[in-house]
């Protein structure tokens, strides 16, 4: 039987709360945060005047950032939200002042999105309450309006300092799920998240409508122009609705909430979009003919048929690259509310025969404060060879530099070449020296400055009863590392400093088999304090049995080597075939990659196996 090598990389994270509990976290420790990159206080501020979201970036035709975002004095949806514009002219390091697009002592004015065409012209496109509707039909009180009215765009001919005096509007064709709405259709709720998108054939950008106030019976549409990228009479500018007929994307079992569709071309007319519910799963579906008509949406998977990728009622949202690659921002657990948005995960996906395949996931971002909100509403940003992203926790909104190392690790992942990761290694077993009693165990990172660690095992597996011990640093404090097998074919990592609560997480079940080698990946990261298992090259996202395949752990969790002795299986009964321990933490592609590695090298040496 070829033994099939399973990679465990461990970051040391002690949870509060108990096993397997997503606890609060903790935002202290004596970590310098914005070290990390990855940190959005590591970002860079974009102005605003309170309330600030969507913050979307076009490059214009000198080589500036234009970016279009709705802010206010009051909070999300009062009287005086409205959108604006701010230029910077060196990467987002600094910012001009904000201009209005729409003025805050006018109607509500929100969610613009911004495109550029060939000849240099910006639009921008927003929801925008013409008919100053502020009551429900029959009803005392008001209401917020920012989803309600028409939508317009204004153009600006110099880079976005100033905007066109008239305000445009588009034609938006009245269908069933306006006529179900409480104005019968004489009011349209609707609101986009989606930049628009440019082809041979024109300009396409989708946006969600909304049958009953508020943010209820959502479904998809997308506007179409023919004509927008080389029309200058704003007045000659062709729309059309998208799809035909009465009925935009919905399926009835997925519930009322079905919201912020947003998509990438995959061709001159094929499209793939992605929308939110409040199922833990994002919807997908594709068109073939430019938005017309659409594949029945379902939840959207890594691979065609594959597991279903998880994230709650948060913005989940599509770009695609220059270099013809696609990301994908999400949160990677399966809540059904507004919360959970800290922190932000990161797949990146490629084409194959017209479907697209997703990666196993990073972490992008994160904040430390886990009371506060978290992240949301990004827009990609692509120059001179660098990436970044913005976010808006509603009340900042930032811009953040991507390492792209992190990308093509994403990518790499479907490349299926594999390398093993040297950078960090300190400790790498195999063979008789893997069958050894005990070893040196490396010294590892102090968590609580930001530090981590990784194992990466192969295991052969035998009896998988709940309680053997694999790996054990611990001394007779309890100081160090512990790996164990745990109820229904998992495996549990413990740790603990000997002075703050101990910490502990394990796979998710049924994905370890008795007689059966595995390569299992765990990952602690004292980042954003966070453990990961993979198994077999695969992020542990919960499955179907628990709503998160990642645990946090004490940020106060400091050095955690233990006796300084490793003893290897000493109630184990199976085999640790190949043992690699980092200190530092491997990012999610890196294990992947030993994954691939270790696989392609048993099935070329039969020594190997």
């Amino acid at each position: 039987m070829r033994h099939v090598k399973i990679a465990v990389l461990f970051s040391l994270v002690p949870l509060c709360g108990g096993p397997d509990v997503i606890a609060a976290g903790q935002a202290g420790g004596t970590r310098p945060a914005v070290q990390d990159p990855r940190h959005i206080e590591a970002g860079l501020r974009i102005p605003d005047e309170g309330y600030c979201d969507q913050p979307y970036v076009a490059i214009t035709k000198d080589g500036n950032w234009l970016c279009v975002l709705t802010t206010g004095k009051g909070s999300e949806g009062q009287s005086g939200q409205h959108v604006v514009a701010t230029i910077s002219k060196d990467q987002g390091k600094t910012w001009g002042p904000l201009t209005d697009i729409e003025p805050a002592d006018g109607p509500e004015a929100s969610w613009a999105v911004p495109l550029v065409v060939p000849g240099g012209r910006v639009y921008a496109f927003y929801t925008y309450n013409g008919d100053r509707i502020d009551r429900l039909p029959g009803r005392e009180g008001k209401i917020r309006a920012d989803t309600l009215g028409w939508y317009c765009y204004r153009f600006s001919d110099d880079g976005g300092r100033t905007w066109s005096k008239d305000r445009f509007r588009i034609p938006l064709r009245v269908t069933a799920c306006d006529r179900a709405n409480q104005w019968k259709g004489e009011v349209q709720i609707f609101w986009g998240i989606d930049k628009p998108k440019i082809t041979g054939t024109g300009v396409r950008f989708g946006f969600t409508k909304l049958g009953k106030y508020m943010l209820d019976n959502g479904e998809g549409w997308m506007m179409h122009s023919d004509n927008i990228l080389t029309e200058p009479e704003v007045s000659k500018i062709r729309w059309t609705l998208l799809p035909v007929g009465e009925h935009g994307l919905r399926v009835p079992q997925f519930g009322s909430i079905q919201e912020e569709h947003n998509h990438v071309t995959i061709g001159e007319d094929r499209l793939y979009l992605v929308f939110r519910t409040t199922l833990g799963y994002p919807m997908h579906c594709y068109s073939a003919d430019g938005g017309r008509t659409w594949t029945q949406p379902e939840h959207m998977t890594y691979a065609p048929g594959g597991r279903k990728i998880k994230t709650p009622r948060a913005c989940p949202k599509l770009f695609k690259c220059t270099n013809g690659k696609y990301l994908f921002w999400f949160h990677n657990h399966s809540g059904r509310t507004f919360h959970g948005r800290n922190p932000v995960w990161i797949c990146g996906g490629v084409e194959r025969n017209g479907k697209l395949y997703w990666s196993e996931p990073e972490i992008l971002l994160y904040h430390n404060d886990l009371k506060g909100r978290g992240m949301s509403y990004p827009d990609l940003i692509e120059q001179d060879g660098k990436y970044w992203v913005t976010e808006t926790q509603k009340t900042i909104a930032r811009v953040h530099e991507i390492d792209l190392a992190l990308l093509e690790g994403l990518w790499a992942q479907h490349e299926g070449k594999g390398r093993v990761a040297e950078e960090g290694l300190v400790l790498s077993l195999e063979k008789q020296a893997a069958q050894a009693d005990q070893v040196k165990m490396p010294r590892l990172g102090d968590l609580s400055s930001g530090g981590g660690f990784a194992i990466d095992m192969w295991l052969q597996c035998g009896d998988l009863k709940n309680g053997q011990i694999i790996l054990d640093s611990r001394d007779d404090k309890g100081r160090g590392v512990a790996l164990e097998t745990a109820d229904n074919g998992s495996v549990r990592l413990r740790f603990s400093d000997g002075r703050n609560p101990p910490g502990q997480w394990t796979s998710d079940p049924g994905l370890l088999k008795e007689g059966r080698s595995h390569h299992v990946t765990a990952i602690v990261d004292g980042g954003p304090d966070i453990i990961t298992f993979l198994v077999d090259g695969r992020l542990c996202d919960g499955g179907e049995s628990r709503q998160y395949g990642w645990g946090r752990f004490d940020a106060k969790v400091g050095e955690v080597t233990g006796s300084g002795r490793l003893q290897l299986a000493p109630s184990f009964g199976g085999k640790i075939l190949h043992l690699r321990v980092y200190d530092r933490m491997l990012r999610t592609s890196e294990a992947v990659s030993n994954h691939q590695a270790d696989v392609k090298r048993s099935e070329a040496s039969p020594e190997a196996k």
